[in-house]
């Protein structure tokens, strides 16, 4: 899927921020460079092992000060050709804009602990070199979150950081800035999530759509940092 992005809409605040956020990815690509290493074979190196499914590391990466949280892990190859694997990042509700309840879906329950009511942000697919490859949003199945409005999801974006050492302050400042410098993708990426929700339910109105395990990517986009970068500077240029 392409998502065409109007980078001359976007205000220059936010232009601004997407440009650094991609030196801040660029540098972190070159130092782990200099040992012929990537951003996942940081994440992964203290595991003798790698196994599918699993959560990397386990229990997650999570940020107690700002809410923000994720984890990398693997599919079979068959389900996900030349993917190794890929972060999830999600926002949970003691990070979230004041105000924001989650979506009136119809079988919504409230968790017995209100800040576990997280929301998925989206997903950075890695090569098998370890260089990210595409975006793409997820059912709510696929990682059970509590389903939010994408408008709120897009204000989300704004709020994720991970800003700690831990498992790897490399691998934190990047997906963090990930994050930052794809920002229009991604909110274009939640706006498609929730027509496709909306389009699955209309198809299937005896389903429970939120739970059907043969809607899991609802949306998705390759990216390319070079472009990204290219795209930012020229509209900036032109501001």
């Amino acid at each position: 899927m392409t998502v065409e992005i109007d980078f001359s809409s976007q205000l220059k605040t936010e232009l601004t921020e997407m440009q650094e956020a991609g030196r801040i990815v660029a540098n972190r690509h070159r130092i782990l460079g200099k040992t012929s290493d990537n951003i996942v074979g940081e994440l992964l190196r203290v595991y003798d092992d790698f196994f599918e499914w699993d959560h990397y590391p386990e229990g997650d990466v999570y940020d107690f000060e700002t809410h923000g949280q994720y984890y990398y892990h693997a599919h079979p190859n068959e389900e996900r050709p030349g993917e190794h694997g890929h972060f999830h990042t999600f926002l949970r509700p003691d990070g979230m804009p004041p105000g924001i309840r989650p979506a009136p879906v119809e079988d919504f329950m409230m968790p017995e602990n209100p800040d576990d009511a997280l929301s998925h942000l989206g997903a950075i697919a890695m090569n098998p070199k370890g260089f990210p490859v595409k975006l793409f949003t997820t059912n709510r199945w696929v990682t059970g979150e509590i389903w939010y409005e994408a408008r709120h999801v897009c204000r989300f974006l704004h709020r994720f950081e991970i800003d700690m050492p831990h498992p790897s302050w490399l691998v934190n400042v990047w997906v963090t800035n990930m994050v930052t410098m794809f920002r229009p993708q991604l909110r274009e990426l939640n706006d498609l999530r929730d027509k496709m929700i909306e389009a699955w339910k209309q198809r299937y109105p005896d389903r429970n759509v939120y739970e059907d395990r043969d809607l899991e990517v609802t949306s998705e986009c390759s990216v390319d940092l070079d472009a990204q970068m290219a795209s930012v500077a020229a509209a900036l240029a032109n501001s």
